[in-house]
């Protein structure tokens, strides 16, 4: 068995396949090259994240800005390559993970699940829930002997911004990002997605002003696509004056590899004590959740006798 969606976006086989068309990353150059970037619609893939780590309104947007985030950064892998980040912080978030591939498959985790509120959320300000902390990007490259990690302090408490301050900072790229989830008077996501640009090598400098204005000037995506508003089509009509050309375009998806085998591999791992307690106090059956997408296997007294009696045939 592999990864199990709880509950795919959409009633129907066909109203699912419409979905999954829309979620798609449309890449981009403007005035001439000197920018490029790219726009996300992301409304299923955080639909899917919220229903299979079972998410309140706090925690789907904080992981789901996170999940638009890995998303847009897909756009710079080919082949092989993945990459990731991760926060570390003293708020109440804890922290959290993201993991993105050239293919656009999205996964990551919420540390603290549910984040802890001591009073009613009033706004979309997370910047208290984050507190101090550590942005961390890897790159692992299929051209690279070792992977690449870059990390800053988080500036803003903004995942937008403080990914924006870490290509500036550790790839002196000076770089925009927009993340976005919109959700309707029930509490439900209606709209998802995300918009980067970055200034290209060799670009006026005096143009960073404009693109920094351009980006706080973009209407919210959430918004937008829960309007049904074209990705392709909002793009041209935000940025008309610099002539924006799309390049590619690429699906995005909530996707993980993980599979029985996997987790079977990771019980083998267990220190000995581990493993024999699992086998003789259960309960069974044995239940593991993978990390990156909350899908439960489960495991057999049996299998477990029998895992315990490959790794350690002496006990």
């Amino acid at each position: 068995t592999n990864m199990i969606k709880k509950q795919p976006y959409g009633k129907t086989p066909k109203e699912q396949h419409v979905a999954s068309a829309k979620d798609r990353l449309y890449s981009f150059l403007m005035a001439d090259g000197a920018f490029r970037g790219a726009i996300l619609h992301a409304t299923r893939m955080v639909n899917e994240m919220r229903a299979n780590h079972e998410l309140g309104i706090l925690e789907t947007l904080v992981l789901g800005h996170a999940y638009i985030g890995a998303g847009l950064m897909s756009d710079n892998l080919k082949g092989n390559d993945r990459l990731s980040f991760q926060v570390d912080c003293t708020g109440p978030i804890k922290g959290l993970h993201a993991e993105t591939n050239a293919f656009g498959e999205v996964r990551g985790y919420l540390k603290n699940v549910p984040i802890p509120l001591e009073k009613p959320l009033e706004d979309f300000n997370l910047s208290p829930f984050y507190g101090a902390g550590m942005l961390r990007v890897t790159k692992h490259l299929e051209d690279a002997k070792n992977p690449f990690t870059g990390q800053v302090h988080l500036q803003y408490g903004s995942l937008a911004k403080d990914l924006a301050y870490y290509f500036l900072t550790s790839e002196q790229i000076p770089t925009a990002f927009h993340l976005s989830v919109r959700f309707d008077a029930e509490g439900e996501v209606v709209g998802a997605g995300g918009f980067f640009i970055q200034v290209m090598p060799g670009a006026d400098m005096g143009r960073v002003a404009e693109i920094e204005a351009m980006v706080s000037e973009l209407p919210s995506l959430g918004k937008s696509f829960a309007d049904k508003t074209d990705p392709n089509k909002l793009l041209q009509e935000t940025f008309k004056d610099f002539n924006p050309e799309i390049l590619d375009e690429g699906r995005v998806e909530f996707m993980c590899r993980c599979s029985m085998d996997g987790v079977r591999n990771v019980l083998m791992m267990l220190p000995v004590h581990d493993l024999k307690d699992i086998r003789d106090n259960g309960p069974f059956p044995v239940e593991l959740k993978c990390h990156y997408c909350n899908t439960a296997y489960y495991f057999s007294k049996e299998q477990i006798v029998k895992i315990y009696g490959v790794r350690y045939p002496d006990n």
